[in-house]
């Protein structure tokens, strides 16, 4: 039997790539990386095809013949994410693809009852409900952690005032609040979403999250590894002058701490990625051993 087609937008990113090698790994679709410069791609997709999120024109030639589609915006690009979600959902439509994935994030303004404030968050769960009306023949969200490469980049430890080396941040360390993965395990549940369309492909929620852990398990984690850490834990307000979008981090901590990262009556979405995911996860403790240790 002929293999279908899936096209993966944001391909050379983070979360596409990841989702283009657990398709390659499994072996059962052929694979399409969609990106705004097929010339420079060195990913291990079967196809590189030419697709921008801001160009409905390029994305229904980029869909065209897919069977199934994977889709994220990056907001730190400065994406207008509900603009490129309905561009992204029209060209799917008009391509005729039948599997839609949305990569979402959980609403803070409704969960928090807008005490909260965090649109990288917001701005991708206001465009559930178009991929839900557009009429698919299947649809499924999945929700991204918090990754575990944020610990030794974006989010990585800094030298502190006192000398030693950890993290400054607007959260009570104690709390296990945040749902947390290796970025690659995320790959293996979109994967599985794909080879799996009538368990989870009518609008299921997959929460990725491998481990809820509060800052002191990362703490633990790293010096069971042989690198001690520390931590200081100062108000929001404080650490919302540190740096530009600081005040944003502050607001998601927050969010954590009071409603945790995948928010309110999530087990059951986190239970049902793995097991829809092609792999088992893999732990804070093996990722550090593997890739910081």
């Amino acid at each position: 039997m002929e293999k279908k087609i899936i096209a993966v937008v944001g391909a050379t990113g983070l979360q596409g790539k990841g989702v283009v090698n657990a398709l390659k790994k499994n072996g059962s679709f052929i694979v399409r990386a969609i990106t705004r410069n097929p010339d420079k791609y060195k990913g291990l997709a079967d196809e590189v095809v030419l697709g921008d999120l801001n160009s409905p024109e390029s994305l229904i030639n980029a869909f065209k013949d897919a069977h199934g589609v994977f889709v994220v915006t990056n907001f730190w690009e400065g994406a207008d994410e509900r603009a490129q979600g309905r561009t992204a959902i029209e060209a799917a439509k008009k391509a005729n693809v039948t599997h839609f994935i949305w990569s979402t994030l959980p609403n803070v303004e409704v969960i928090s009852q807008g005490k909260y404030e965090v649109p990288h968050f917001t701005g991708k769960a206001k465009v559930d409900e178009m991929v839900k009306t557009a009429s698919f023949a299947h649809y499924t969200f999945v929700q991204p952690p918090f990754y575990f490469q944020n610990l030794a980049g974006q989010l990585g430890a800094q030298p502190q005032q006192d000398g030693s080396v950890g993290w400054t941040l607007p959260i009570d360390p104690n709390k296990k609040v945040i749902h947390m993965s290796d970025i690659n395990d995320f790959g293996k549940v979109v994967a599985g979403a794909f080879l799996n369309p009538e368990k989870v492909g009518k609008g299921s929620y997959l929460s990725v999250s491998t481990e809820l852990n509060s800052f002191n398990d990362v703490l633990d984690a790293f010096k069971a590894n042989g690198k001690a850490y520390s931590f200081n834990h100062v108000p929001a307000e404080v650490f919302s002058r540190f740096f530009e979008g600081a005040g944003e981090i502050a607001q998601m901590m927050g969010y954590f701490e009071s409603h945790t990262y995948m928010g309110p009556n999530s087990d059951a979405q986190v239970k049902m990625a793995k097991e829809i995911s092609t792999e088992p996860f893999t732990s804070l403790n093996e990722w550090i051993k593997q890739n910081v240790a």
